[in-house]
């Protein structure tokens, strides 16, 4: 192994992130949409409104980022357990602003939206640079996370803007194949090496959350609204089942910094 290739190892061992590898993304979307299922577990299933659920969801996601925060580098089930913290708050509090708040699904898009852009130039500003799998300092991690909470929010506005009858209206199917053909159209620009890598990744991370939604929705909803009527606690478990399966068997994501 060369010089180079060793200080490459060290550094991604020493990072609280893992690589972003196509397994990433396959376990991202796990999480989002996980997120969608438990955040209408919380809410509606249970009955307990968007309100009281996103109080308990912001309850565990303080939990998560203490918790990843007191990790020395990628420990998977923290980490893993932190980016579902992020998509169920994002879950419920999206819901809460679009549908109780009556912001409505264009201006809570947009300001979410915003909010990605401002937290990523000050990132760029405050520490020069955007390394979304190299996170080694804490400046970089908390810009990180409070990136990755605002995206899904905002993802989670998209998908029922492109879904739901008062935005887009293309249903759950449609919408789940429009978000995949923008993530397969990130995914040739960064073959053409055509736009920043950092840009690419965060436009992934966001198209992600309302391809997860529309998913989940389609996992969970009604026959008559368009979907297949599961249980939405029986397919959480199910989802975050897969998500471990494959962080298990990929030795990148399983191992980026458990050999220290």
């Amino acid at each position: 192994m060369s010089t180079e290739d060793k200080a490459a190892t060290g550094a991604s061992m020493l990072s609280k992130a893992p690589p972003a590898i196509l397994a990433f993304w396959l376990v991202k979307i796990c999480a989002t949409t996980a997120g969608e299922t438990g955040g209408d577990a919380l809410s509606m299933s249970l009955n307990l409104g968007y309100a009281t659920a996103s109080l308990i969801f912001l309850g565990f996601f303080v939990v998560a980022l203490l918790w990843q925060l007191s990790t020395d580098r990628y420990r998977p089930l923290a980490y893993w357990t932190m980016v579902v913290a992020t998509t169920t708050i994002g879950t419920t509090t999206s819901d809460f602003l679009d549908r109780t708040a009556h912001f409505g699904y264009v201006w809570s898009s947009a300001f979410w939206l915003a909010l990605v852009v401002v937290i990523l130039i000050l990132w760029r500003v405050v520490c020069g640079r955007i390394q979304a799998d190299k996170i080694m300092e804490r400046r970089d991690e908390v810009f990180y996370w409070l990136a990755i909470v605002s995206a899904n929010t905002l993802g989670t506005a998209l998908g029922d803007f492109a879904a739901d009858d008062t935005g887009l209206n293309l249903g759950f199917l449609l919408g789940a194949g429009l978000f995949s053909g923008l993530l397969l159209l990130v995914g040739v620009l960064w073959r053409l090496k055509a736009v920043p890598t950092a840009v690419l990744f965060w436009a992934a991370y966001v198209l992600t959350r309302p391809l997860g939604a529309t998913l989940g929705d389609t996992l969970t909803k009604p026959l008559t609204a368009g979907g297949l009527n599961l249980d939405r606690l029986a397919a959480t478990g199910v989802i975050l089942a897969m998500m471990a399966v494959i962080v298990v068997a990929t030795p990148r994501l399983r191992n980026v910094a458990a050999k220290a």
